[in-house]
């Protein structure tokens, strides 16, 4: 695989959770860090993703926001 993001962190599928038009999916990149993120439902069924798999969490961002309370 060749990507032109930067941040590209493999991990371990933790859990697919389906809904109706997306899916929620969370990948454990770290113990104890996980990347959660929601694809289309089309998308996580031609990946065929399955908890326990590998994949990678591929972050391409032109910004991002930092808060604080």
């Amino acid at each position: 695989m060749k990507i032109s993001a930067r941040n590209a962190m493999k991990g371990i599928v933790k859990s697919v959770v389906p809904g109706m038009v997306t899916t929620e999916v969370v990948i454990e990149v770290a113990p104890g860090l996980e990347v959660v993120s929601v694809i289309t439902k089309s998308s996580s069924e031609t990946l065929g993703l399955k908890v326990g798999d590998q994949a990678y969490a591929v972050v391409k961002a032109s910004d991002v926001m930092v808060a604080v309370d």
